[in-house]
């Protein structure tokens, strides 16, 4: 095996967290390899969050179209162009992959294409090293960043034609008449709520109580309030039993002894870390349920390595790698001795604010009511209604806004339901992230009419102020 090192960092994947890693080093004066299988930008650039969302744009586009006629438009849709749509989607992702490459080329990173494997150290002295092929790739700082994988039920096989994915749906040369998503979920509810809009008929099965379980109670609740008027049917609370898969269609029946048909059935239970059969074990790198167990500074197990983004246990979110990218990369170049490095903050997922792309989207920052009262003991919350918001009203969505606030103390949670309220939660990361009270924003004019003042009214409220909240 040939060797090539004198690289100050090796990042294994190249990734969301992996390509942040490579940049932010590589600015810091860190000589810089980035090793990749595939493409540079991960799944979430190829095969996630961009390619998805454009097609959620699209299903924006022929929903507004099927609904013209509300607004004195009146619109009809011919077809729903399934290859079109795909060729919008890759469009945007090709521009998006040119600029980040040409930004790569830029900052002198070695880009170097193939699978990597982890290689044992021969003592704690040694340099991590990395087999790409017949090549050793070795550098005084490791960081895995080998990124996540759609997961699957036991039992269940996923054959890409009956029984799917989400990267098989991406490939999908025609839209199904009817579909079974299994998992309620963000994945789940994206796919849902983009399939319907194309004229999907669509099941959600959702073994836990409700769907987006990870958020709170009153945002699930009013998200399957918008499915159902949207005919998207809700099966929540019914673990599933067996599923079907014939030449025509799928069957699951659930635990319950219902049985439901649809011609394919997409696997969204969530995604799992890419780990195995990469030598990670092998070399010392301890793993729990297959994600590196790492430090609060994101240190691995084994010397002068680390782990990013959905290798961590934790939020599988892409803006979560691309921070724990610049984290570890600042953190090393502290290390190194580099004079313009500072010793950076952790990475908390508190303050990571999520979203859900679905319609109506929800969106999140901080702490849950639960979480609160169990971190402080009690918790004040308040519930605003999208009813009183004038843009809101002009866009036709129900939806809410709820604040946590921690007794007598700052904002600790802010959570949102509605149309393009993922558009609001730079506000709210920075009303939690900042601890501000309820006074702080009550004080804040929010311009007239948007739907951010829905979030002015609810500090209103909260502060004593209230104005279009009742009580």
């Amino acid at each position: 095996m040939g060797t090539m090192g004198d690289f100050d960092v090796v990042v294994l994947g190249a990734g969301s967290g992996g390509y942040a890693t490579a940049l932010r080093a590589a600015q810091l004066g860190l000589s810089v390899a980035m090793i990749e299988k595939d493409q540079v930008g991960g799944t979430c650039l190829h095969r996630g969050c961009i390619p998805t969302k454009a097609i959620l744009h699209a299903a924006e586009i022929a929903d507004a179209a099927r609904h013209g006629a509300e607004f004195g438009v009146h619109t009809v849709i011919e077809r729903i162009d399934l290859a079109g749509v795909k060729a919008y989607a890759d469009a945007t992702v090709a521009r998006l992959y040119k600029g980040l490459s040409g930004l790569v080329r830029s900052r002198d990173i070695t880009v170097i294409s193939g699978e990597g494997r982890l290689l044992p150290a021969e003592s704690a002295e040694d340099p991590p090293r990395v087999a790409v092929g017949d090549q050793v790739i070795t550098g005084r700082h490791l960081v895995l960043a080998s990124g996540s994988e759609a997961r699957s039920l036991p039992g269940l096989e996923v054959d890409g034609r009956r029984v799917i994915t989400s990267d098989h749906a991406l490939r999908l040369e025609s839209l199904p008449k009817s579909a079974i998503v299994l998992g309620g979920g963000v994945i789940g509810a994206e796919y849902a709520s983009a399939w319907r809009s194309f004229g999907v008929e669509v099941t959600i099965i959702e073994a836990l109580p409700r769907l987006l379980p990870n958020e709170e109670p009153e945002l699930s609740a009013g998200l399957e309030r918008a499915f159902r008027r949207r005919k998207i049917t809700n099966l929540t609370g019914a673990p599933v039993a067996e599923v079907d898969a014939g030449e025509h269609g799928v069957r699951v029946t659930l635990s319950t002894g219902r049985a439901v048909e649809a011609e394919l059935l997409l696997v969204a239970v969530g995604r799992g870390p890419r780990s195995a059969g990469l030598g990670y074990p092998e070399a010392g790198v301890e793993l729990d349920r297959g994600f590196v167990t790492v430090t609060e500074r994101l240190a691995a197990s084994t010397p002068r390595t680390y782990a990013v983004g959905d290798l961590v246990a934790g939020l599988q979110l892409a803006h979560r790698g691309f921070a724990h990218g610049i984290f570890v990369a600042e953190e090393i170049a502290v290390a190194e001795g580099r004079p313009d490095a500072r010793p950076p903050a952790p990475v908390r997922d508190r303050d990571i604010p999520k979203i859900t792309y679905c319609d109506p989207e929800v969106a999140s920052v901080g702490l849950g009511e639960e979480a609160a009262r169990a971190e402080y003991g009690d918790a004040v919350t308040i519930s605003y209604d999208l009813a009183g918001n004038g843009r809101s009203q002009i866009l036709r969505t129900a939806g809410l806004v709820k604040l946590v606030r921690a007794p007598d103390g700052p904002i600790v949670g802010i959570h949102l339901l509605g149309s393009r309220v993922g558009e609001l939660i730079g506000e709210a990361q920075l009303i939690t992230a900042w601890e501000a009270y309820p006074e702080d924003v009550a004080a804040a004019i929010h311009a007239h009419p948007t739907q951010s003042e829905a979030i002015g009214e609810a500090h209103l409220a909260l502060a004593g102020k209230p104005l279009h909240v009742h009580g």
